[in-house]
């Protein structure tokens, strides 16, 4: 959970969220005058973090070099100055220019700023390293800064995806004759918690896409409503794109549909946002598929939730994290009983599942119901949180290998004999 996170609810403006509640909508020049409250918010949440860590390491966002933002910043060199830390300025080569990139970043810079650049990382480089050698010694004798590693690009390296749906649908081999599950997902322009859908992208039976703005929908087996940062907004979406044309003929031929979190809500028959929670106040019907209507409230439900799936001993888990308060007759099908109360509901003919949580396809026994329940008859065990180490682990030891690491713990004043390189 970032400290400020903003949710944009239109292209000047956004829900600034502190902390996990959310504050109100700003245009962007108002957010400008809010920045010296939020600094305060980042500094009171790097405290807590100081507090139970030895090491801290901070990751910018965008660019440290925006000119037009560099008053009140608190995403990059402001942070740094504020908390007197360390910084180390990383290009992506793979993109080109990455000389240009470093170079310039460090001349846009104050001086203050440029004397806290301890060096520089190159990320995903492919080919001969001794051919930019060249290069690297003319950085270094330029700047009078170390380069402290060269990564490489690692083939086939699935992470998680932070702020933008993976650019790859679904990342695994097709095998000829095999049976795959179809599954689309519309790329709603708000989208939130795509993260939710790597199990699905990474699983070897499932072929993922993503439908995205005037695209056409394809025939599928399954179709999933995501979550939203501004549902209203998605939901005049998804009935602009025929959405609800094509969820209505998909249920006639027996297709079934999941929602996860604002996609419940939008299979409502009305959501209402009274206190201008996403935007203006407002109403909004919604597809009409399950028989429930949903009211944002200003306060946002922030929860980790277990249970198990109604009437099986199939485990779940997740988080919730909405402002909507939905009530109706389908949620007394509920999908899933949790420790206090149950979740989501069912629809009568069993083709529609809706539930508040995010997270519910990462178990691997959720994972195999759901999609059993879709339409796989033989679904493989996946572990989607042990391919994520996996994957974590082999970044690790990549970085390891190409990095500087007596150079880069002397920068956090590490004992590097506790801490070999190797």
């Amino acid at each position: 959970m970032n400290p400020v996170l903003l949710k944009p609810n239109s292209d000047t403006g956004a829900q600034v969220i502190i902390q996990g509640q959310a504050i109100g909508n700003l245009e962007a020049l108002k957010y400008h005058h809010y920045k010296p409250q939020a600094a305060a918010a980042v500094l009171d949440s790097h405290q807590r973090l100081v507090a139970q860590y030895p090491y801290i390491l901070v990751e910018g966002a965008g660019s440290p070099a925006e000119i037009n933002l560099r008053a009140g910043d608190i995403a990059n060199m402001g942070f740094a100055e504020a908390v007197d830390c360390p910084v180390i300025l990383i290009a992506d080569i793979d993109k080109g220019g990455v000389f240009a990139h470093l170079v310039g970043t460090l001349a846009l810079l104050s001086a203050s700023e440029q004397a806290r650049v301890k060096g520089f990382v190159i990320n995903c480089f492919r080919g001969d390293i001794a051919l930019l050698q060249d290069g690297l010694d003319w950085l270094e004798q330029y700047t009078g800064k170390p380069v402290l590693g060269v990564l490489p690009y690692l083939h086939g390296l699935n992470l998680d995806a932070e702020d933008a749906v993976p650019k790859t649908q679904s990342a695994s081999a097709v095998v000829a004759g095999e049976h795959r599950l179809r599954v689309i997902v519309p790329l709603l322009p708000r989208i939130s918690n795509h993260t939710d859908f790597e199990p699905l992208r990474l699983h070897p039976q499932i072929d993922l896409h993503y439908v995205r703005h005037d695209e056409s929908i394809p025939v599928a087996d399954l179709i999933i409503l995501p979550g939203s940062k501004n549902v209203g907004f998605d939901l005049a979406w998804l009935k602009q794109q025929v959405w609800e044309i094509a969820l209505q003929k998909h249920l006639r031929y027996g297709g079934k549909v999941l929602g996860i979190c604002s996609g419940l809500q939008m299979l409502g028959q009305r959501l209402y946002d009274p206190d201008g929670v996403e935007g203006a106040p407002n109403e909004y019907a919604g597809l009409g598929l399950l028989e429930l209507e949903t009211i944002l409230r200003p306060h946002k439900q922030l929860h980790r939730r277990s249970g198990d799936f109604v009437g099986t001993t199939v485990p779940v888990c997740g988080y919730e994290i909405h402002c909507g308060e939905s009530s109706g007759a389908a949620l007394e099908r509920p999908a899933i009983t949790l420790e206090t109360h149950d979740d989501g509901a069912c629809s009568a003919d069993g083709q529609i599942i809706a539930t508040y949580l995010h997270g519910v396809l990462d178990e691997p026994e959720a994972l195999q119901y759901l999609l059993h329940w879709a339409g796989l008859p033989q679904v493989q065990y996946f572990d989607v949180n042990a391919q994520r180490e996996q994957q974590l682990e082999r970044l690790a030891d990549s970085c390891e290998a190409a990095l500087d690491m007596e150079k880069m713990l002397a920068l956090l004043g590490a004992d590097t004999a506790l801490h070999p390189a190797s």
